[in-house]
């Protein structure tokens, strides 16, 4: 049985630390989490684990302990290393694709939205294990990284199935097409620029997967108005004004110490399958928060899908490990 690790060595240190006070995850805590990681795996009899390799530290800091810890339980690991790094998103969907081939079972990735947006591209039907170390960890879930091991584990050596399904927002324009697993907003930005929204100004349409009220990021503006949980299968749509002019205006957190007044005009369920021709032609289309598309006058499209990627629920993995004490013993009294 094998299980892939990626951890993005770039999530948490974007432009959001100097707009705002966003916390900066360090290397060595995640490598740390990869190390424990592993401990759970190695606990629950998984024979591999894929990691991969970055620029950043990460890699290097978990192969010294590998090189210090002959004895420990871990499975045997195995880096990624047949694909050049490019220090961009190209090796996370890289050293997925690799971990799918060789025949991973879960895969965990390490970093914010952005960082599971392009794994669970990459992932295919693979069950996909998102870990919060990024700046807006709305998709991602807060877990310590030894619980969530036990989790992956369980679901890659067959003892527990409990996976969901998550909806994804498909957003066309220019003849290329991106998915989102929270947000696809629309800016009257021109420029792409430095990727990261921190500023409502000039956002005109805002499509969410799902939005909850506890959230940060984008979808905060849809969760604190029309809260729509992850367990349905509808989305949110909004429509945006400035606050001056709109019929309603929240406070939202649209990233870590930034609570900003957002305006909202129009706000409805967004359907599996809808498909909404936007009404912006010349800016730029944000996906998951960073700016991805520019328009320069052309149409875009944004429908919901219902066929996003494969996710592990941990709770439910190890409330069903639990209800069938698989990861306990009884002994029997003693006379």
């Amino acid at each position: 049985m094998t299980v892939g690790v990626v951890a993005n060595p770039a999530s948490g240190r974007d432009i959001r630390r100097l707009v705002a006070r966003a916390s900066v995850f360090p290397t060595a805590e995640k490598a740390n989490m990869v190390q424990r990681l592993l401990t759970a795996f190695g606990t629950l009899g998984v024979e591999r684990a894929m990691v991969s390799t970055d620029l950043g530290g990460i890699s290097a800091n978990v192969l010294r302990a590998v090189d210090r810890s002959r004895d420990n339980q871990w499975p045997k690991v195995e880096f990624c290393t047949d694909d050049p790094l490019t220090g961009t998103v190209a090796d996370t969907a890289n050293a997925v694709r690799r971990m799918v081939t060789a025949g991973a079972r879960v895969i965990v990735c390490l970093g914010g939205d952005g960082t599971a947006r392009v794994a669970a591209a990459a992932c295919g039907d693979v069950p996909l294990l998102a870990l919060s170390t990024g700046t807006n960890n709305t998709f991602p879930q807060l877990r310590e990284a030894t619980v969530a091991g036990l989790a992956a584990a369980l679901v890659a050596t067959g003892q527990v199935d409990a996976t969901t399904r998550a909806t994804a927002l498909e957003v066309t324009a220019r003849g290329r097409t991106e998915l989102a697993l929270v947000d696809v907003c629309a800016s009257t930005s021109r420029h792409v620029g430095a990727r990261a929204l921190w500023d409502p100004a000039g956002l005109t349409e805002l499509f969410c997967t799902f939005a909850e009220p506890d959230a940060i990021g984008l979808s905060s503006v849809a969760g604190l108005l029309a809260p729509s949980p992850r367990t349905t299968p509808d989305g949110v749509a909004v429509r945006l004004a400035p606050p001056e002019r709109a019929r309603m205006v929240v406070n939202a957190p649209i990233a870590p110490g930034l609570v900003r007044p957002v305006g909202v005009d129009e706000i409805r369920p967004l359907h599996p399958g809808e498909r909404v021709v936007l009404r912006l032609r010349d800016g730029v289309i944000a996906v998951d928060g960073e700016r991805e598309l520019e328009l320069a006058g052309h149409e875009a499209t944004v429908t919901l899908r219902a066929d996003g990627p494969r996710c592990v629920d941990v709770a439910a993995v190890l409330a069903e490990a639990a209800r069938r004490e698989l990861l306990s013993t009884r002994k029997e009294s003693q006379r």
